[in-house]
């Protein structure tokens, strides 16, 4: 079996854009007619750059040759040209072409990939999702906490036991900042609430991403322990694992961080650093799913567990759940709502979900098959917008109508 043609789709995501702006599914063939299907998480650069580095590494490392040759073709990308070390946008696009070397052989082996993998260790995933408050005006509103205690309240009734917002401001190029006392009042304000309103029916995720400086972290990780979230995420950006250390080493609350992380390396170091003890690798950028088992493995010895990060499309999720289901430290997967929308049109038959949790597939490799009448129609991506974006100035203390705070979660 030899690999013999790779086919880049660029999606873009209609409004109002959840889950980003497109996503970067990745077709490879074989010789034999095998086809399968992967997903690029790698938004440093727009598509019209990621489609030619995507068609390059085919070319270089994966025409003609084997798909169940793994390793090779993961250790031949960590070191191109000479660099022998992570690089987030070539971790991206191995990652893509990874699973769709793995959808490949669950296919040839006619088995689901779990059992590829270490096998069916869950029978059902738990799940979360994000709040998407909807205002009048039929618009998300992340900034009312009315409408997100109305949204928690129906996503409760609809089965979810875990729910995830992000009040604590804006994130912006020149994060952390110091919070201030206002985004501190209505980050605690917002999980007080949802606390008193849904009291143990659901775990309540807060989530950031790397908006503060360690000590704003821990400030406001001390406001927040009295009413018990399952996890403080990414609370400083993801440069310095030390620093997610000392927040950690301060609070009670467990931190989960990892989604801007990419190969084993960086979270074996966030874990010798002491920085998280759940682990959210995002499948489309961590190095694929043998490189997620491998992390995985990592956090099983450090007693951590994870938590796979999703804000793509559905391909990235279905490896996602390939990986959780043959997981035994696997904590919870990221869902967005009950994938139900795009998420589920693009797809020939969409993510199987009931009450709070995710079924994994017995279809024979990923279990998802690109509905290519969508593709097509939604390609190309005209929009010069990444996949998602960050404010370009500085976080203005008083500016709490700042633009950037309108930004959807990720």
């Amino acid at each position: 079996m030899k690999l013999v043609a790779c086919d880049v789709h660029v999606v873009a995501v209609p409004p109002p854009h959840i889950g980003g702006m497109y996503w970067i599914f990745v077709t490879l063939r074989t010789d034999d007619g095998i086809e399968g299907v992967g997903e690029v998480y790698a938004a440093s650069f727009h598509p019209r750059v990621m489609v030619p580095a995507v068609q390059d590494v085919f070319d270089r490392l994966l025409r003609g040759e084997d798909p169940h040759r793994i390793e090779r073709f993961f250790r031949r990308a960590y070191s191109s040209g000479f660099t022998q070390r992570p690089d987030l946008t070539m971790m991206g696009v191995v990652s893509g072409l990874e699973m769709a070397c793995w959808d490949i052989i669950g296919k040839a082996a006619g088995k689901p990939v779990y059992d590829l993998i270490g096998g069916r260790v869950h029978d059902r995933l738990r799940s979360y999702t994000y709040l998407y408050p909807v205002n009048a005006r039929g618009e998300h509103d992340y900034t009312n906490l009315d409408l997100s205690v109305d949204c928690a309240l129906a996503y409760a009734e609809q089965g979810f036991t875990a729910l995830k917002f992000d009040p604590a401001g804006p994130y912006t190029a020149y994060s952390g900042h110091q919070l201030s006392l206002e985004e501190m009042e209505r980050s605690e304000t917002f999980l007080r609430r949802l606390r008193e309103v849904l009291g143990n029916r659901c775990d309540l995720l807060f989530g950031t991403h790397g908006q503060m400086t360690t000590s704003a972290a821990i400030r406001l990780a001390r406001r927040l322990e009295p009413y018990d979230p399952l996890w403080f995420e990414e609370p400083v950006p993801p440069g310095n694992s030390a620093a997610m250390g000392t927040v950690a080493r301060q609070t009670t609350i467990p931190i989960a961080a990892g989604e801007r992380l990419t190969t084993k390396y960086e979270f074996h170091d966030l874990l010798r650093a002491g920085g998280a003890s759940i682990l959210q690798m995002n499948l489309g950028r961590v190095g694929g799913i043998l490189e997620a088992k491998k992390v995985a493995a990592l956090a099983e010895v450090h007693y951590a567990q994870i938590a796979p990060h999703l804000y793509n499309g559905p391909v990235g999720a279905a490896a996602s759940i390939q990986l959780a289901t043959a997981t035994p430290n696997f904590l919870i997967q990221e869902s967005i709502r009950r994938w139900e929308g795009f998420h589920a049109a693009v797809l020939e038959t969409p993510i199987a979900w009931a009450d709070g949790y995710i079924l994994p597939p017995t279809a024979p490799g990923l279990g998802v098959t690109l509905n290519r009448e969508v593709v097509e129609a939604h390609s190309p991506y005209r929009d010069r917008r990444l996949h998602l974006s960050m404010a370009d100035l500085p976080h203005d203390f008083r500016a709490q109508s700042d633009p950037a705070w309108k930004h959807p979660p990720a």
